[in-house]
């Protein structure tokens, strides 16, 4: 298991789940590509060594309202389903596709490409959920920000208009308390 993220590598750490490495989380769009591949070069191990067996892929992904959802895929071993109906659509073109080089290298070059889109969107999804969600706050902090900057303003007019109101009260009662002259 390779946590992605501060808080999830603690989570491990209580939990006492074994981890075998520990990814941070790539802080803007730009820099999605890199920690994929970094990722990619991780599974992979050493040259040679080919992927894991299995890949689960646990992420946050956005819903509307600014909300969010867990999300869980299985990248590898590839869903036989998948692939048989992939294989049952027919080819939008009319020339057929053609292998330069060996069956082997091409699907390995697919898998490779189809993990680095999976993981790319699973991250996209979980900064886009992210991103949201500290949207949301911010515009409810906006709102009761706003709400106690009115009941603030209010008190304020009714302070001052209660001394204003005192201070004539005060006036016209030492008016009245004054000899005739």
């Amino acid at each position: 298991m390779w946590p992605v993220g501060e808080r999830i590598a603690t989570l491990f750490a209580d939990s006492g789940l074994a981890r075998a490495r520990q990814f941070t989380l790539p802080v803007s769009a730009l820099a999605i590509a890199p920690w994929v591949g970094t990722i990619l070069l991780a599974l992979d191990g050493k040259p040679g060594a080919g992927h894991p067996s299995q890949v689960y892929v646990f992420h946050h992904r956005p819903v509307e309202g600014g909300s969010f959802a867990p999300a869980s895929e299985r990248l590898l071993p590839l869903d036989a389903a998948w692939m048989a109906e992939l294989a049952a659509l027919p080819w939008p073109g009319r020339p057929l596709p053609q292998l330069v080089g060996d069956v082997a290298s091409t699907l390995a070059a697919f898998i490779d490409e189809y993990l680095f889109v999976s993981l790319f969107r699973a991250c996209a999804e979980s900064q886009a959920s992210e991103n949201a969600s500290r949207l949301v706050a911010m515009q409810r902090a906006e709102t009761s920000i706003d709400q106690l900057h009115d009941e603030l303003q209010r008190r304020f007019h009714r302070l001052r208009q209660s001394g204003i109101d005192e201070e004539l009260f005060d006036l016209v009662a030492g008016f009245e308390a004054m000899p005739p002259r």
